[in-house]
């Protein structure tokens, strides 16, 4: 049977998205403390995972995650890439809230189908992008004071 002959199977949307670390406390003041991401698990020296919505993201201390035993070992060198949906509404506020806490903001963009986004760099170096789903074509959530 060729794989253009099989049933399609759907697949939904992302639901994990892994992000290395070498740092649990400072990536939970950034993620936990600073961006107010809600904390699903921590194990001291392995992993932090926070729930957003129907998505998980996970930070793993890499040289751990490519030891575990429980999963696949996994890994990557170099900092990675994660994009946070906001209100576009939003990214002013949070443009004040990131550099009255230290961070500064890297690099901000107006997408050709609308929308902004602002990327700042987490503790770990890793590139985090506050975006309004908009500059995907994707429908904006509603401003925070909404």
């Amino acid at each position: 049977m060729s794989i253009a002959s099989s049933v399609a199977l759907p697949l939904r949307h992302v639901l994990e998205t892994v992000l290395y670390v070498d740092d649990l406390d400072r990536a939970a003041w950034f993620y936990g403390d600073l961006l107010g991401l809600a904390e699903a698990s921590r194990r001291p020296g392995l992993f932090l995972f926070y729930r957003l919505d129907a998505a998980m993201l996970l930070l793993f201390v890499a040289a751990a995650a490519r030891r575990s035993s429980s999963v696949p070992p996994h890994g990557a060198d170099g900092p990675g890439h994660v994009a946070l949906a906001c209100a576009d509404a939003d990214l002013d506020a949070w443009r004040l809230r990131l550099e009255q806490a230290g961070v500064a903001v890297e690099h901000e963009a107006s997408w050709p189908r609308g929308g902004r986004s602002l990327y700042v760099r987490d503790p770990a170096g890793n590139s985090v992008e506050l975006a309004a789903p908009s500059i995907w074509g994707f429908p904006d959530p509603p401003a925070s004071g909404a």
